[in-house]
C-alpha cells in the first residue's frame, strides 16, 4: 500500500481525547482497502506442537544497566522554534542535515535489563534531526502527523529476540513481518545489515511480531498489516525519531480475560456489514460476509530518552500527560506505533484463539531497525509538521 492514503487507524484511547483520533468507524471503512491490497493469507497447517504450529524456517543470523536520571531536555528541543510553535511550513529550498550516523555501533553493556543509549550519541544524533529543514508541504495533505509500513508476514517460528532473547523455540509461536531474518538470536546489528523485508518501504528493516492466530489448531496468517507511526500529542513538532536498537512491548501475554472496562482490548469486524453477533464463548466477534476480522494494537507516545530497553519491555516508554504532553518519567515525544492487522475471516470465526492463549493475551513487539535518514526524514517531514504522508514518506 506504497502511498496510500487511507484514513487514520487509531483507536480512542482513555481521556484526555486528542483530535487526530478517529473513531472505529473510520477504521471500518479504511480496512477493506488493507485487506483488498495485502496478499491474503493462507491457512496453514499446524506443526509438531498441539497448541503452537510448527515454526517455519527463518534466514539464520547469528550475532551472539543505568543511572536513573531525566535526559538533557534542551538536548530534544528544536533550537529554532518556540516553546509553543505548532507544525508549520517549510521554507521552498530546504537544506537538510546529514543523519549523525548511518550504520549501528557496538551496543551499551545492559544492566539489570536496562539497555541505556549512549548519550552523547543521541544528543548528537537529535542536533542533527532539528537541523533539518522539513520539506515543503505541497498539495493539499490530510493535517493528521502520520506515515506508515505497509507490511506483509514473513514467517512464524517459536522466538522472541526481546523476551528470550538467545532461547530458541522459547516462546509460543510469534507471526512475524517485516526483517526476514528475525529469530532468537536477533541484535540490531543482525537485522540492520539484513536487507530483505516483507515490508514497504525498504528502508525500513524492523522486525515486528505478533503471537500467531490458531483456528481449531491451524495457523492464520493476517492479509496485510499496516504500522502506523503517528501522533497522538497535542504537539507533534517535538517528536524525535527511534535510535537504531530501540525496543518495546504492549499488550500481556499472560492476560486472559478481557479488562474491567471491556474497551481496547478486542478483536472486531471492519468492513461493510461490520459484526454481525459473537461466538458462542462471546469472546469472539462474528463478522458479516463482506467484512473481515481485525484487530489494533497501539505503543505509548513518551519515551524516557535515555534506555533503547528495560526489564519488562515497557518501564522505559509510557503514556502523555493529561495535557497531551510528555512529561515527568517520560519527556520525549517518539512515534506513536499502532498495528492494524486484518484476518482472512468473515463469518467463521468459531474455534480461535492465540499461541499465547485467548484474545486478550493479544500482544506486539517492536524492534526498530530503520534506516536512520529514511526515518529521520518522515518524522521530521510528516510528524514535526503534522500532516499525513503515505509508505513512501510523501504527502
Amino acid at each position: 500500500m506504497t502511498g496510500s492514503r487511507e484514513a487514520p487507524m487509531y483507536e480512542p484511547t482513555p481521556p484526555p481525547r486528542r483530535p487526530f483520533l478517529r473513531r472505529r468507524s473510520t477504521i471500518l471503512v479504511a480496512i477493506p482497502v488493507l485487506v483488498a491490497l495485502a496478499a491474503t493469507g493462507a491457512v496453514a497447517a499446524a506443526g509438531a506442537r498441539s497448541s503452537n504450529p510448527a515454526p517455519a524456517s527463518a534466514t539464520d543470523v547469528v550475532e551472539a544497566g543505568t543511572t536513573d536520571v531525566l535526559p538533557d531536555s534542551a538536548a530534544y528541543a528544536d533550537p529554532g522554534a518556540a516553546p509553543t510553535a505548532g507544525p508549520t511550513t517549510a521554507p521552498p529550498e530546504p537544506t537538510t542535515a546529514p543523519a549523525a550516523t548511518k550504520t549501528p555501533g557496538s551496543p551499551p553493556a545492559a544492566k539489570g535489563g536496562w539497555v541505556p543509549v549512549d548519550p552523547a550519541k543521541q544528543a548528537a544524533d537529535v542536533r542533527a534531526f532539528f537541523a533539518r529543514t522539513p520539506r515543503k508541504v505541497t498539495g493539499n495533505p490530510v493535517k493528521v502527523p502520520e506515515f506508515n509500513a505497509s507490511c506483509k508476514v514473513s514467517h512464524r517460528n517459536d522466538d522472541d529476540p526481546i523476551v528470550v532473547p538467545g532461547l530458541v523455540g522459547a516462546s509460543h509461536n510469534h507471526t512475524f513481518m517485516g526483517n526476514t531474518s528475525t529469530n532468537a538470536h536477533s541484535t540490531a546489528a543482525s537485522l540492520f545489515a539484513n536487507k530483505k523485508t516483507s515490508c514497504t518501504p525498504a528502508q525500513d528493516h524492523s522486525a515486528y511480531w505478533i503471537p500467531t492466530l490458531l483456528q481449531n489448531g491451524k495457523a492464520v496468517n493476517p492479509s496485510g498489516v499496516t504500522v502506523y507511526y503517528g501522533s497522538r500529542l497535542k504537539d507533534p513538532s517535538r517528536t524525535v525519531p527511534f535510535p537504531l536498537g530501540f525496543r518495546m512491548i504492549t499488550g500481556d501475554a499472560k492476560r486472559q480475560t478481557d479488562t474491567p472496562d471491556k474497551q481496547g482490548n478486542r478483536f472486531w469486524c471492519g468492513g461493510i456489514g461490520g459484526e454481525t453477533g459473537r461466538t458462542p464463548d462471546g469472546e469472539w466477534p462474528v463478522c458479516a460476509k463482506t467484512a473481515n476480522l481485525v484487530r489494533q494494537v497501539t505503543f505509548p507516545d513518551c519515551w524516557d530518552g535515555k534506555h533503547l530497553d528495560s526489564p519488562d519491555h515497557k518501564s522505559h516508554v509510557g503514556p502523555a500527560d493529561r495535557d497531551g504532553r510528555c512529561s515527568g518519567r517520560f519527556p520525549v515525544a517518539i512515534p506513536s506505533v499502532s498495528f492494524v492487522i486484518g484476518y482472512p475471516l468473515s463469518t467463521n470465526t468459531t474455534g480461535l484463539k492465540l499461541s499465547s492463549g485467548t484474545g486478550f493475551s493479544m500482544h506486539a513487539d517492536f524492534f526498530n531497525a530503520w534506516e536512520p535518514d529514511a526515518l529521520a526524514q518522515r518524522v521530521r517531514n510528516c510528524l514535526n509538521q503534522g500532516y499525513k504522508c503515505g509508505s513512501d514518506g510523501a504527502f
